[in-house]
């Protein structure tokens, strides 16, 4: 059985502040090179390459922003949990609710790449106990799950 979180999707500027108070929170620095980073990751409606950022940044800056550049920043956001990267893809997701601690297990789409989530800590909690039973430390479970969305099935 799914176990419910209580948390609150943000989205727009809410979204930007929310990210900007964890990073800060966090002890990082919220420069106007991650805000840009974050904006442009939140605005995409799928799974994300840091290709893909690094060349919408550089659209809204008007100059060539560095892919190696945006991927330090995306691994910052990952770690801080305002993003969520889809490994199988190599992409990644705005984290809609920042600072809410939990194992996303996602859905990808196989046709149009859409990728939703869901929580169900049963399940991560036993795959992260079957990690410590095998004497590793610091797990985090990964769990991605691939097919058709209900639109490109229908």
């Amino acid at each position: 059985m799914a176990t419910k979180h209580d948390h609150h999707e943000h989205s727009g500027d809410k979204l930007i502040e929310e990210a900007a108070s964890v990073l800060t929170e966090a002890g990082e620095q919220w420069t106007a090179m991650r805000a840009d980073v974050f904006r442009a990751l939140a605005a995409q409606d799928r799974p994300a390459s840091a290709y893909d950022i690094a060349e919408d940044v550089g659209t809204a800056r008007g100059k060539r922003v560095a892919a190696n550049s945006v991927y330090r920043i995306l691994d910052l956001f990952v770690r801080t949990n305002l993003a969520n990267r889809i490994e199988s893809a190599n992409a990644y997701l705005a984290n809609a609710h920042p600072g809410c601690r939990h194992d996303c297990i996602f859905l990808i789409c196989d046709d149009c790449g859409q990728a939703d989530h869901f929580d169900d800590d049963t399940l991560t909690g036993a795959l992260r106990q079957a990690g410590r039973d095998h004497g590793y430390s610091d797990v985090r479970p990964v769990v991605e799950l691939r097919g058709l969305c209900r639109d490109c099935a229908g």
